[in-house]
């Protein structure tokens, strides 16, 4: 049996979005060092602020400024920070109300160990040295010994240069491991061979195995080697570049049921143009050299298969 594979993945994109006046008033307060929540009609004061009562659901824009100072609420200590974390030392997590405010903001405490944060103590906002208006403009929040601080200026001050839109880095850091069934599977691609597995009850070839029958929901394991030929069962026309992927557009990707298998799975198609692609295509694979895995598949010249032969795997 062939070694179970894994390996670090990493999923990362930017998230773009546009902010409505009371957010965009928040990130430009932020900016300029100035905290603002949001006042509902029964008084409540919303910190960080949203454009709708989460009680009523009511609109809400009146815009109130609030001070760098307030008392945790709740915390948690961090011992081991991560990438893109506030802080690079360890550092406590706190929900903290600031003065004025009646509900709590989640950011890090900067503190020198859990024994030095509690619940209650004063802390004081620690602004980022260069503001761009985002949430990182508070760089953490610090113990305070001192009075309530004043509001450092008016919501009537903000710039006109509004922040209008944010750009949010999301990345997520895992380890994969794909399991003993497309272990093998992977393993056969190094040697050009396309392998699934045939379900004991229902006799259908999955290609790429999953290790159990998803109709039948029984494990499989008698291997049956498939292709390398099949058929283009469905397929669409890409317009838009990928980043740092070096393929000129339009391309197409297909759905192809390789030859004795019940399962169509996804590949580029090359050797064609793009226009001259169709369902019943026959194609067969390219392998580049040193390659895992086929590069693309190519017409094979052959007549178009006949719909009836694929079409209960569309």
């Amino acid at each position: 049996m062939p070694e179970v594979l894994k390996a670090p993945l990493v999923v990362e994109f930017p998230f773009t979005r546009s902010l409505g006046p009371v957010q965009s008033a928040f990130l430009t307060g932020l900016r300029e060092r100035v905290v603002l929540g949001v006042r509902t009609a029964d008084g409540r004061t919303l910190v960080p602020p949203v454009e709708y009562d989460p009680v009523t659901a009511e609109e809400i824009h009146d815009l109130v400024q609030v001070a760098p100072t307030g008392t945790v609420t709740t915390w948690a200590w961090n011992h081991a920070p991560r990438r893109g974390q506030p802080l690079a030392t360890p550092f406590a997590w706190v929900l903290v109300r600031l003065d004025g405010a009646d509900t709590a903001l989640l950011h890090a405490l900067d503190a020198p160990g859990p024994d030095a944060v509690r619940t209650g103590m004063r802390v004081r906002i620690r602004w980022a040295a260069e503001r761009e208006g985002a949430i990182t403009d508070i760089a953490c929040f610090e113990p305070h010994a001192g009075e309530p601080a004043s509001p450092d200026g008016e919501p009537g001050a903000l710039a006109d240069d509004r922040v209008t839109g944010i750009v949010a880095p999301a990345r997520l850091d895992y380890t994969y491991s794909p399991g003993r069934a497309q272990s093998a599977y992977i393993a056969a691609l190094s040697t050009r061979r396309t392998v699934g597995e045939r379900c004991p009850a229902c006799r259908k070839v999955y290609v790429p195995p999953r290790g159990a029958c998803p109709t039948c929901g029984v494990p499989t394991a008698e291997q049956v080697e498939v292709g390398p030929r099949g058929t283009v069962t469905t397929f669409c026309i890409v317009n838009i570049k990928a980043k740092n992927l070096d393929i000129e557009v339009p391309y197409v990707y297909a759905h192809i049921a390789l030859d004795g298998a019940d399962l169509a799975l996804h590949g580029r198609i090359a050797g064609i143009p793009y226009d001259q692609v169709r369902m019943g295509l026959r194609v067969e694979p390219v392998w580049t050299e040193g390659a895992r895995y086929p590069d693309h598949y190519r017409p094979t010249g052959e007549p178009d298969a006949d719909y009836d032969v694929y079409k209960e795997l569309l």
